[in-house]
Parts: C-alpha cells; sequence; structure tokens
C-alpha cells in the first residue's frame, strides 16, 4: 500500500510543526499539505523548514479547500471553529480526520458528529498512549471505588494554553462519571473560591494551574477515609501526541466513515 498522504493544518504552530516533522519521519505517511490561518506570515514558506526538518516541496497555504480532494487525511490540532470548518470539507471527501482540538462547546460536538456520517474522525482530548491508558485506568477505578472516595482532577499546561480545564482533564472526569454510571455535566466542578461549604458527596472536581512551559501533566485522585490513590501522567515531549495521531491517521485510513477516539484505536474500549 502506498504511503497515506496527511496534511497538517496550523502547520507553523508549536504542534503543528512537531507535526510535521514526525510525520515526514514517519513510515507508512508523508506530509502532503500543510494550512495555516489566512494572514499568517508563514503563508508560502516551506513547511519542511518550518519543522527543522529541511526543505520537502510543501508550502504553507491559507486555502486548503482544493487540498482536501488530494489527501488521503488531515491532522488538526488548531481551534474549535476552524476544526468545525475542516471536518466539514472532510465529510465531502470522505477522508480522515484526526482531531487533537480541544475547548470543543456540545454544538462543535454536534457538528463534528455529523461530518462524521461520511468522514472517518478520530477525536481525543490527548493523543498520547499513557493518557489513554490513564484514561481507561480512570474509568475503572472510579467504577471499583465507591462514592467515599472523592474524586478530584488535577491539570497543569504552559502559559500560554487558553481553554481550562484542560482537554485532557475533562476527558479524564468523562472516564470517571462513566466509571460512577453519573453525568460529569451535573456533577462538575470547575471552581471552588470563598465559603464553599463542605464538598458535595459524589461531585467530581477539577483544578487547573497555568505557568512556564509546562507540556501537560495530568493526575486523577481519589481520597478516601484514611488513604489516597493518585494517577499520574507527565508529558516531557510534543512528540508524543504526534506519534499518538500519526497511529491513528493510519489506523482511520480503512476504517469506515464514524466518530471514534483514542481508546478505539489502542483497543481499550470495553
Amino acid at each position: 500500500m502506498s504511503d497515506m498522504k496527511i496534511a497538517i493544518m496550523g502547520a507553523a504552530g508549536r504542534m503543528g510543526r512537531t507535526l510535521v516533522a514526525a510525520v515526514h519521519n514517519a513510515e507508512g505517511c508523508s506530509v502532503a499539505g500543510a494550512s495555516e490561518p489566512a494572514g499568517s506570515p508563514f503563508v508560502g514558506q516551506d513547511a519542511g523548514e518550518l519543522a527543522d526538518v529541511g526543505t520537502i516541496g510543501i508550502p504553507v497555504i491559507d486555502d486548503p479547500l482544493e487540498l482536501f480532494t488530494q489527501i488521503d487525511g488531515i491532522i488538526d490540532f488548531t481551534t474549535p471553529a476552524a476544526t468545525c470548518d475542516f471536518a466539514a470539507l472532510a465529510a465531502q471527501a470522505r477522508i480522515v480526520h484526526i482531531i487533537g482540538t480541544t475547548g470543543c462547546t456540545d454544538d462543535d460536538e454536534t457538528r463534528l458528529k455529523a461530518a462524521a456520517r461520511h468522514a472517518t474522525i478520530i477525536k481525543a482530548g490527548n493523543m498520547s498512549l499513557g493518557v489513554n491508558l490513564l484514561t481507561a485506568l480512570t474509568r475503572r477505578v472510579a467504577a471499583a471505588l465507591g462514592e467515599d472516595f472523592d474524586i478530584e482532577v488535577l491539570e497543569m499546561h504552559h502559559r500560554h494554553k487558553v481553554d481550562a480545564p484542560s482537554g485532557t482533564a475533562l476527558m479524564l472526569g468523562e472516564a470517571a462519571a462513566e466509571g460512577r454510571q453519573i453525568s460529569l455535566k451535573d456533577k462538575s466542578v470547575r471552581s471552588r473560591d470563598g465559603h464553599t461549604g463542605a464538598r458535595e458527596e459524589g461531585t467530581i472536581g477539577f483544578a487547573t494551574l497555568r505557568g512556564g512551559s509546562v507540556i501537560g501533566e495530568h493526575s486523577v485522585i481519589f481520597a478516601g477515609p484514611d488513604e489516597r490513590i493518585e494517577i499520574t501522567h507527565k508529558a516531557e515531549n510534543r512528540q508524543i501526541f504526534a506519534n499518538g495521531a500519526i497511529k491513528a491517521a493510519l489506523w482511520g485510513r480503512d476504517r469506515k466513515p464514524g466518530y471514534y477516539s483514542m481508546l478505539d484505536v489502542l483497543g481499550l474500549t470495553d
């Protein structure tokens, strides 16, 4: 089978450059396109040069419409609005769309699921193997422990991250809620300030830290009477997210249209 032709959306960003380099160096796929929003100073530059892998003959463009007819899939760590637009184009072209974008609303999710009727969409709040193992463990531990164990999700990221809690933190919270068979929407506590009163039993708390250049750290804490269980993942290089995204793209190449997660890719669904 020929290499999978992949385009990188947001190719000039920190994650985009990592993705360009990773796809360029990976077996089974190649960089076939790169895009940035209109007005970006990087439009017209070679994507490989931006990613420090040398000239690869792929210029960064600002109108990816035609590109979608020439590729097998896209990897997209951009913004919710852009991701929804890309999903519509992926549906028209019937290609694979790997989504690492965070901060999507319920309306965004509805649009993405509609696009998944014709596109193979794989979306995860975090693409790393370790975090997805953490997610699977969180669901199982939450199911095993009673409500006398309080659940808290703690995350820290670099100062430039714009959404909170992180997509990974929310993914972990959803896993805990699934384990407890409750609705995260009804039971999550996103902030505490002032005289909050005693902690409500059965809730799932979130704490967000921002600072420095931290790539990503996540912990799920199960605090019970006289004992505490903590499960932690620390990302030390963005390469782990790129590796996961490539694995997802190659997995999705032969899949039917649908809305998948990294747990599907890794065979971690129950």
